[in-house]
């Protein structure tokens, strides 16, 4: 037994409470080193002779990686208090592991040996938005979505789609064009958009905000979105902004008065100033995003700051009923701020739904006080590199795995999972147009536990490349759109909704093959099984169950009494009895 690997703690994604009555607990060891885990479990309070009353609920192995293996058990304590330690077993070999340690017999002299879970405070259960678990977004780069009325044009507008875009180019999207084509989102089956900044800005990309509270004059006024947001909402559709409270732009008013005022300017400290006089090139002698001399940072740890800040995220929801704030560069920000940001729009709109951009692990983020989600990067890597055949099928399943057991399944319920945005190459083209492959990655994105979205385009095949390639036009051209994409994509999102199992809230768990992908969800009476085939070669797949039912959906592949041959980047979906 290798014990150096075994881990666990109170707290965080190993010990959490799911609802105000459930407590999920989870342990990890080494792959492939334990053979069964018991949670042995007891109220704290309740002895009879000296003895401490303890109850034994085995654990389940629900994944592993390519080092652990993670064991997962939920409970239910009578009085919501528990203090609890593990019972690991091999052929040769048991121990108790506690939070003193490893021990040959559980011991039941003194509770303080246990782990401890001192009460389930319903305060503490992680609750994000429940719309959200039924929503599946898109995102829309405003200037690049439709251009609805050319009045608004900003000076060096060309002709809509007439050239591949370049960092300052402007086509003239605006408010209008969207309203225009939300009937396209409804045939699509999209219940919630999100709009990259829409604030005034110098860029065509709007994250270098010259004024938190004016809509960018090119987009349209007050008026049309306050237009624009209540047609949404007529439709079922939910309207999340993206606020850039790391940096300001270079035109951001007070950052034009330190530059001219240097250390005497009244808002010298809204700013992390390192000099008393200012230098812009050919460095930033102030801290900003990266070293890009036009987006200073903002100190939110300065009170009018802070102030100003709460204000615009108070504001956007009281006076235009947004539904969400997605926020830029929120790792970088100080977790106070965030704490009083969740406080203020809570305050306003309880329901409304609070996501980061962060790339990397972000467990201090995601524990109730700060966001309901971050963007789930580490998900869209995986999916990425397996369906282009730069993962194996096995390092697939341990970055999923690995995804799937870094937070509480509270929050993965609501992970925000994309597969591109205006920030990465367009799938169609990082596929290298393979479109069978991006159909797989769909598949999978759609059928995978949290709230999946949609960049916009992609949905009728639209190519691009690094950034600004992948921000082009919109084509609304249908002769000139992929609509067997879009009928896919389309299926898909009418599946989810459709079928209990194959969306969110559902259990997902790998099934063992060699070299094909297998998977279940389950949820309530209903099982569905997904196989899928990333490859060139045709594959054959032995069934262990019988068929219920196939899924209505193209057919790419044959069944054939118990066995399936499935077709290159093919796929077969069906409930099983």
């Amino acid at each position: 037994m290798f014990k150096e690997a075994v881990y666990h703690r109170p707290k965080n994604n190993y010990a959490y409470p799911y609802d105000e009555n459930t407590l999920h607990i989870q342990l990890r060891t080494k792959k492939n080193d334990i053979d069964h885990v018991f949670l042995i479990h007891g109220d704290p309070f309740i002895w009879e002779d000296g003895e401490w009353q303890t109850d034994e609920t085995i654990m389940e192995k629900s994944g592993s990686d390519q080092l652990f293996d993670y064991w997962f058990v939920e409970i239910k304590p009578e009085y919501r208090r528990l203090r609890y330690c593990f019972v690991l077993e091999t052929e040769e070999e048991k121990a108790v592991y506690t939070e003193k340690g490893f021990y040959e017999e559980v011991p039941l002299d003194d509770i303080a040996y246990h782990f401890c879970f001192p009460f389930l405070n319903r305060k503490d259960v992680f609750t994000a938005p429940l719309w959200v678990k039924e929503t599946v977004w898109y995102q829309i780069f405003p200037e690049r979505f439709g251009n609805g009325n050319s009045e608004l044009n900003p000076e060096g507008t060309v002709p809509w789609g007439s050239e591949d875009p370049k960092p300052d180019s402007f086509f003239g999207g605006d408010f209008q064009g969207v309203i225009d084509h939300l009937d396209h989102l409804t045939e699509l089956g999209i219940n919630g958009l999100y709009f990259t900044p829409i604030f005034k800005a110098y860029s065509n990309h709007k994250y270098d905000t010259i004024d938190y509270m004016e809509i960018d004059p090119q987009f349209g006024d007050k008026e049309t979105f306050r237009t624009l947001v209540q047609e949404c909402h007529k439709r079922g559709i939910r309207v999340m902004l993206d606020a850039v409270f790391n940096h300001s732009g270079y035109y951001f008013a007070p950052f034009q008065d330190v530059l001219e005022n240097g250390v005497n300017s009244p808002y010298y400290q809204w700013f992390h100033m390192w000099e008393n006089e200012v230098e812009t090139e050919p460095l930033p002698n102030y801290d900003a995003f990266a070293f890009v001399s036009h987006m200073p940072k903002l100190n939110t740890e300065h009170p009018e700051v802070k102030k100003y800040l709460l204000d615009v995220a108070r504001y956007w929801i009281e006076e235009f009923d947004i539904d969400g704030w997605r926020l830029d560069v929120a790792n970088e920000v100080d977790h106070a701020f965030w704490r009083d940001f969740r406080r203020t729009v809570k305050s306003v709109k309880p329901e409304a739904y609070i996501l980061g951009e962060i790339w990397h692990d972000s467990m201090p983020w995601l524990q109730g006080d700060q966001f309901d989600a971050v963007m789930n990067y580490p998900f869209t890597n995986a999916v990425l590199k397996y369906f282009t055949q730069q993962y194996s099928l096995n390092q697939f399943k341990d970055q999923i795995t690995h995804v799937q057991h870094m937070y509480p399944q509270n929050v993965n319920e609501v992970s925000f999972n994309l597969l591109d945005s205006h920030d990465t190459p367009r799938i169609l083209t990082y596929a290298k147009g393979n479109k069978d492959a991006v159909k797989l990655m769909y598949l999978f994105q759609m059928s995978f536990e949290g709230t999946p979205c949609i960049y916009y385009g992609d949905e009728i095949g639209m190519t691009g490349g690094e950034d600004p390639d992948c921000r082009k036009c919109m084509v609304w051209e249908k002769d000139e759109q992929d609509r067997d994409i879009f009928r896919f994509v389309q299926q898909l999102i009418s599946l989810r909704k459709s079928e209990s199992a194959f969306g969110n809230e559902s259990r997902f768990r790998f099934k063992e093959h060699e070299d094909v992908l297998v998977y279940e969800k389950q949820k309530d009476d209903q099982t569905l099984v997904f196989i899928m085939n990333p490859t060139k070669q045709l594959k054959t797949v032995t069934l262990n169950d019988k068929v219920k039912r196939k899924l209505k959906m193209e057919e790419r592949a044959t069944l054939n009494d118990s066995h399936v041959t499935i077709a290159p980047y093919g796929y077969f979906v069906y409930e099983k009895e």
